[in-house]
């Protein structure tokens, strides 16, 4: 919105020109999602707690949790309306990726807090059937895989790469990459909303990520540093580091109430929307592999629940004392701090990693 307006104002004076300027626009999308949080967040906190929309807490889980019980959840609604602001105001609004990439993370943010709704209001501990959650899901993942797919403009954007090594390339098949382009997005959506238990534990690791994927964004959008990398140059894609900075900054405004001890839970409102972006910002900068190694601390929780109940139903034995994983070191006596801080540490590294990969080919 604010592109188009420089465009216009630089007809008057030509310093408006700076605003073409994708860096300057994500660092901008950044700040502006940031204080869109910082703002909203203190009324907002206010209002969950006047209207009794508390976090209700697993009596079996670890004890220290019990006193989170009636923490204002659903906050997640702060970042997608950070996010949304942010974007809309700084980004190319012509662009497809933009509006395919917000879409998708708000139509899974409603999901979310359907999800959330039942479960604080209607005092409904299942909230949408598993079934169900999937099945909406699953469409959407589906629709955003087809749209892509329909889209595409060139060969480019149906490229497989395989991180660190320069020649394994594969071009994928329409109905391969539609099936890899759905678990991508909703496999990312779950992981998110799995790990998201602790103060803090999933949102500056989706921060982090995003940021990665935003500097992927920008580089496989621009033909020289794309040709000079040796990645896909997908026209168009660099403008999706504006919803990456978007991310970046209503996650750490999140994150100033979010922090231990949490003011707020995002609920699933905004954890499987969350989720559901880093995965389809990965599958349009082409980098689903890189996606996996950076948000290992995601697939480790995932894989964590998966192991647990496979042991379980089929040895009757329980492989961790509790999943996800971050609660098993919970009850081994880590404090929460620690496994947060040591989670996030994690993640640094395994981003530093996944960057890696754009020079060492």
């Amino acid at each position: 919105m604010l592109l188009w307006l420089s465009e216009w104002l630089a007809g008057f004076y030509t310093g408006f020109n700076v605003f073409q300027y994708l860096t300057l626009r994500a660092i901008l999308g950044a700040l502006t999602a940031f204080l869109v949080a910082l703002m909203v967040g203190p009324s907002m906190i206010r209002n969950l707690t006047l209207n009794q929309i508390g976090q209700s807490v697993r009596q079996d889980g670890p004890q220290s949790h019990l006193s989170k019980s009636g923490t204002p959840t659903m906050g997640g609604v702060l970042i997608l309306i950070a996010i949304t602001a942010s974007t809309l105001l700084w980004s190319n609004l012509g662009n497809r990726f933009v509006w395919i990439v917000l879409i998708v993370t708000l139509l899974f943010g409603f999901i979310g807090w359907v999800d959330d709704y039942r479960k604080v209001i209607h005092k409904n501990p299942q909230g949408l059937k598993a079934k169900e959650k999937y099945l909406w899901q699953s469409i959407i993942g589906l629709t955003a895989a087809l749209v892509l797919l329909y889209t595409a403009q060139s060969s480019a954007e149906m490229q497989l790469i395989v991180p660190f090594f320069k020649n394994l390339v594969f071009i994928l098949p329409a109905w391969l990459f539609v099936l890899l382009t759905y678990f991508v997005i909703v496999g990312s959506s779950n992981a998110v909303n799995l790990t998201d238990g602790l103060d803090g534990l999933a949102i500056l690791p989706t921060v982090l990520v995003g940021g990665a994927l935003g500097i992927f964004a920008y580089v496989t959008g621009h033909v020289n540093f794309s040709n000079y990398l040796g990645i896909p140059y997908v026209a168009g894609a660099g403008e999706v580091v504006v919803f990456c900075g978007a991310i970046v900054g209503a996650g750490l405004g999140f994150l100033w109430f979010n922090t231990y001890p949490a003011q707020v839970f995002m609920g699933d409102v905004g954890a499987l929307a969350l989720g559901a972006a880093l995965g389809v910002i990965a599958v349009v900068v082409r980098q689903e592999l890189v996606l996996l190694i950076m948000g290992g601390i995601f697939v480790m929780e995932t894989v964590s629940v998966i192991l647990q109940v496979a042991s379980f139903k089929l040895t009757g034995r329980r492989i961790f004392r509790m999943a996800p994983l971050h609660h098993h070191f919970e009850l081994k006596g880590w404090p929460e701090p620690r496994v947060i801080v040591r989670f996030w540490i994690i993640t640094v590294i395994l981003v530093l990693v996944g960057l890696a990969s754009l020079k060492i080919r």
